[in-house]
């Protein structure tokens, strides 16, 4: 039987009869439910919903949207995302329409139901030890954003995704952007895979946690550098900091809070006169350099990143599962807060 969740005209964002492309909260709520459209995609293909039972072209198709096609996992055959084209109707009246997209990738999270469920939690466990750009996932979402650049351009392209869908669409746009290629992305509950600093209520505490991680974390980075004879000028972030991916997090979400901490305590360093330390220490993290110091190699973490926009849901949530929810994000009177990080 279908969740209540899966059903747009049930708990969709039917209160958007009109989109206003300039409007970012507008544009969050298309782009999540684009994303659970590709949710929806995959349960409808698991319960073998077809023709009119089929419950996923709703959420999308209110939006006119069309789906171009699916992007299918090569170890379980699931449906893990799907590229949507805009095809507004030509009697639409709407002086925003510069803004939208013409293309839309989107990717869903971890489905921990049915047939998708261990291969969803392998890769959940690939993400964890920073090994997600080492999957077959991975690749064939990277070589259809790479089709989709070709044939539309970058500037007409959205990314979007939630969960381990957030680091996919993260893992794209952060290999597109080394190539100079900076698509718009909306990233909801990204992981952040590290230590929950951000759950400490002491304020000084963990500032000061923070601080010491940073202290720590630069030192090695230039004893690294130096071993390996890398020039300290060389700020790796640059190719990417022009990339600004819309990042939308939870507070009461310990997978996605850390990113509040994050971006705060580069700006806190800044200000304290701090900043040349903290642009040392946020390009890699304490895990990856105590390895390299060992003589063993390690990935980089995906979810460092240069710049953001960062929208934090302040509204409060029931439990976990609506904190890390896809949902939250297109409800209407939202207690929002938005800030614009740059590197």
């Amino acid at each position: 039987m279908a969740s209540e969740r899966e059903c747009f005209d049930l708990s969709g964002p039917l209160h958007l009869t009109y989109v206003d492309w300039d409007n970012a909260h507008h544009r969050m709520s298309v782009a999540a439910s684009l994303v659970q459209g590709v949710y929806v995609l995959a349960k409808d293909r698991q319960e073998r919903r077809q023709g009119p039972n089929a419950l996923a072209s709703p959420w999308w198709a209110f939006f006119h949207f069309q789906l171009l096609r699916t992007l299918v996992d090569d170890v379980d055959s699931s449906i893990f995302g799907a590229i949507y084209e805009f095809k507004p109707p030509s009697s639409m009246c709407n002086d925003t329409l510069h803004r939208s997209p013409r293309y839309v990738i989107a990717f869903r999270g971890t489905i921990t139901r049915g047939d998708s469920v261990s291969r969803d939690i392998e890769l959940d466990i690939h993400l964890v030890r920073n090994g997600l750009h080492q999957t077959s996932r991975s690749e064939i979402a990277i070589q259809a954003v790479r089709n989709m650049v070709a044939a539309a351009g970058g500037s007409n392209i959205w990314l979007a995704g939630h969960s381990l869908g957030s680091a996919m669409a993260m893992l794209a746009g952060k290999t597109m952007a080394k190539n100079g290629i900076f698509i718009e992305s909306f990233l909801f509950n990204p992981p952040y895979v590290s230590a929950p600093i951000e759950r400490i209520k002491d304020k000084k505490l963990k500032h000061g946690l923070r601080f010491a991680g940073s202290v720590v974390t630069a030192g090695l980075a230039i004893a690294m550098k130096a071993k390996q004879k890398k020039s300290l000028s060389f700020d790796p972030f640059a190719a990417l900091s022009a990339w600004v991916p819309c990042l939308f997090v939870n507070p009461s979400d310990h997978i996605c809070s850390e990113y509040v901490g994050y971006f705060e305590h580069r700006r806190k360093m800044e200000e304290m006169g701090a900043g040349n330390i903290e642009k040392l220490a946020t390009q890699t993290s304490l895990g990856c350099l105590v390895m390299g110091v060992l003589g063993k190699e390690s990935d980089e973490p995906l979810h460092l990143l240069p710049s953001a926009s960062l929208t934090v849901n302040h509204t409060p949530s029931r439990d976990f599962k609506d904190a890390h929810g896809i949902h939250q994000w297109w409800k209407p009177d939202l207690r929002l807060e938005s800030k614009l990080y740059k590197y």
